[in-house]
C-alpha cells in the first residue's frame, strides 16, 4: 500500500494546528497568523483526514484537542521549530547530532550543540558525570535515596496535556542561583513557557525535553544565549549564560514520567561556530564550579 502524499502547504497546516492547540481560541490564531477563519478550519481538516481523526473537540464553542491531537502536538511543534531554523541556515548536524544557531532577537543568540553521552567522561563536569552515574544507580527513579544526594541541584518537570510543567527546583541549581529565590518558589506548578526565560525559550525546551521522553534515555547539550536575571528582585538586561545541560528520563513513585535537567554553568564548552571568547562573555564570578567531594554527601543505593 502506497503512502498518501503530503499535502500542499503542510507547513502553514501545521502553524494552524500548534496555533489553535496554543490558545484553543479561533479567533486569537486567525489574528496571531493573520489568516482567516476558513483558511485555520480547513487545515484542521485536511490534517484530521491524513491522520485519520479529529484533532479538537469543539465544546460550547470552545476548543480541546483530543488525545490524538495531544499526541501529535509536540512533534507539529518541532518540526515547525526546525523548519524555521533551517530554512534561515541556522539549523543543523554536526556528527548526527542536533545544532541550532538561532537569534531569537537581533540582542538574542541560542547556540546549542548536542552531544553524544560518550563525552560525558571526557568532556563534562564531575558535577554532570555524578549526577548522569546517579541516574543509572536509581534506576531513574527520582525519589529513591541514591537521588537524594543530586536533588539540590535538579530541576524536575512532569507532563500534563500538552504542556511541560515544572515540579521542582533544588536550592543550588542554576535556576535558582540565576533568578533567586523568589522566582524558585513561584515557579513551581508553572508551565516552562511562563518561566522567567521567556515563551521563545520555553518553545526551544520542547524539542530536546521531548526528545528524552520519547527515548526514555540521557540527553547531553552544550548552550551559549542570553537569558534574562534578577538581581536586588528586579530583572535586568539580557545576560549572557554558558552552560551544560544533562537531561534523563525519570519515573515519580506512582511510574508516571519525570524528566531531571541538570545545569552546570561553566566556561568548557564546544558548540560549532562559537568562540572560546564568546562563551566567555558569561561573567566569570557566575560559573558553578562545584566541588562533588566537598559539596555532594556519599551516594547512597537503592540496590542490595
Amino acid at each position: 500500500m502506497e503512502t498518501p502524499p503530503s499535502p500542499p502547504l503542510l507547513y502553514e497546516m501545521m502553524r494552524s494546528f500548534v496555533s489553535l492547540a496554543t490558545t484553543l481560541n479561533l479567533s486569537h490564531t486567525v489574528r496571531a497568523l493573520n489568516s482567516t477563519r476558513q483558511t485555520v478550519r480547513r487545515h484542521i481538516a485536511t490534517l484530521e483526514d491524513h491522520k485519520g481523526g479529529p484533532l479538537f473537540l469543539i465544546e460550547d464553542r470552545k476548543y480541546h484537542l483530543t488525545p490524538l491531537g495531544e499526541y501529535a502536538l509536540p512533534g507539529a511543534t518541532e518540526l515547525i521549530l526546525r523548519s524555521d531554523a533551517w530554512l534561515g541556515g541556522m539549523s543543523s548536524h554536526v556528527n548526527g547530532l542536533l545544532h541550532l544557531n538561532l537569534n531569537l532577537t537581533p540582542e538574542h543568540p541560542y547556540h546549542l550543540q548536542q552531544h553524544s553521552l560518550q563525552h560525558m567522561w571526557t568532556g563534562s563536569s564531575p558535577l554532570l558525570q555524578e549526577a548522569f552515574r546517579t541516574w543509572a544507580r536509581a534506576d531513574g527513579l527520582i525519589d529513591s535515596d541514591s537521588y537524594a544526594p543530586i536533588r539540590p541541584w535538579l530541576m524536575v518537570f512532569r507532563r500534563h496535556a500538552q504542556e511541560w510543567i515544572c515540579v521542582d527546583v533544588g536550592d543550588k541549581s542554576s535556576y535558582a542561583t540565576w533568578f533567586g529565590w523568589a522566582k524558585q518558589r513561584s515557579s513551581i506548578g508553572r508551565p516552562i513557557t511562563l518561566l522567567p526565560g521567556g515563551d521563545d525559550f520555553g518553545r526551544l525546551l520542547t524539542v530536546p525535553f521531548g526528545d528524552v521522553l520519547t527515548t526514555g534515555g540521557a540527553r547531553l547539550d552544550h548552550i551559549h544565549t542570553y537569558v534574562p536575571r534578577i538581581e536586588n528582585n528586579e530583572t535586568v538586561a539580557l545576560v549572557p549564560i554558558s552552560y551544560q545541560r544533562l537531561l534523563t528520563a525519570c519515573r515519580f513513585p506512582d511510574g508516571s514520567f519525570a524528566l531531571a535537567s541538570l545545569v552546570d554553568r561553566t566556561f568548557n564548552l564546544e558548540i560549532e561556530g562559537v568562540s572560546d571568547s564568546e562563551v566567555r562573555h558569561m561573567a566569570p564570578d557566575l560559573v558553578m564550579d562545584v566541588d562533588i567531594h566537598a559539596d555532594l554527601p556519599t551516594p547512597k543505593t537503592d540496590r542490595p
